[in-house]
């Protein structure tokens, strides 16, 4: 059986693929995000690396994980460090070698590969994935907030929770089982470093919603007999201004 995640996908001209992601999910864009943090309160505890993985379309339909970008975040001022979280991510905020940048170019320079990741597949918004997805949401919003950044790609409020998806389809809600059992690969050494912990999310939910889509066919076909979706409607799917008012999810 071919592994959907490795086997090499046919190839597509770009549009018709881009026309398959903006239907996919409703005209969002699924971006894979982690954080590490000081602690578990936004309002209080330091934001201190972050990493985004790009889900890429294939033209046989299949999603494979894409481009990752990671970035450590210096401390904000003022910042609450919990040394039990520190002692869990093995981070050292303050290490000479470590190159930090603050809150605000960090999430500059996410939010750029998003917005470039939105308009090559013509979706109108990100849709943050993540393995307890509202944590990293929560923090996201929180740091965005205190930065003062505009132009947020990411839906301020829904998420898709790679938790939530694996322990439906692989009865296992620990990110580290759900890659066990779903016979993907685990390093228990390189956990709890935002760049690998979004890479393995991003595998989890290429697998996951791979293994879903003949149900997804089924309901795109049932959506068409409904009236919900018409071949105008999917002709006309663009992108809105990023500020635009968001429509439910």
């Amino acid at each position: 059986m071919n592994d959907p995640l490795t086997t090499p996908a046919p190839t597509v001209e770009p549009a018709a693929v881009a026309a398959l992601m903006a239907r996919r999910f409703r005209g969002y864009l699924p971006v894979v995000i982690d954080v590490e943090t000081g602690g578990f309160n936004v309002a209080t505890d330091a934001l201190l690396e972050i990493a985004l993985v790009l889900i890429d379309m294939h033209g046989d339909g299949t999603l494979r994980r894409g481009a990752t970008h990671d970035f450590h975040v210096r401390p904000f001022e003022g910042a609450r460090l919990d040394p039990a979280s520190l002692a869990v991510t093995g981070i050292d905020p303050w290490h000479p070698l470590r190159p930090a940048l603050p809150e605000r170019d960090a999430l500059q320079r996410v939010f750029r590969e998003v917005r470039h990741a939105v308009r090559a597949y013509n979706c109108r918004r990100a849709i943050l994935v993540g393995h307890n997805a509202a944590f990293d949401l929560a923090f996201l919003n929180a740091a965005v907030a205190r930065a003062d950044v505009k132009r947020n790609p990411f839906h301020p409020f829904s998420c898709f929770d790679t938790a939530t998806l694996a322990g439906a389809a692989l009865g296992q809600t620990v990110l580290a089982k759900a890659i066990t059992v779903a016979g993907l690969d685990w390093d228990a050494d390189s956990a709890h470093n935002a760049r690998y912990d979004a890479e393995r999310s991003a595998d989890l939910f290429c697998l996951v919603c791979n293994r879903l889509r003949d149900s997804h066919r089924c309901a795109e076909e049932r959506a068409r007999e409904l009236g919900w979706v018409s071949d105008a409607a999917e002709a006309a799917l663009g992108e809105p201004p990023l500020d635009a008012e968001l429509p439910p999810l």
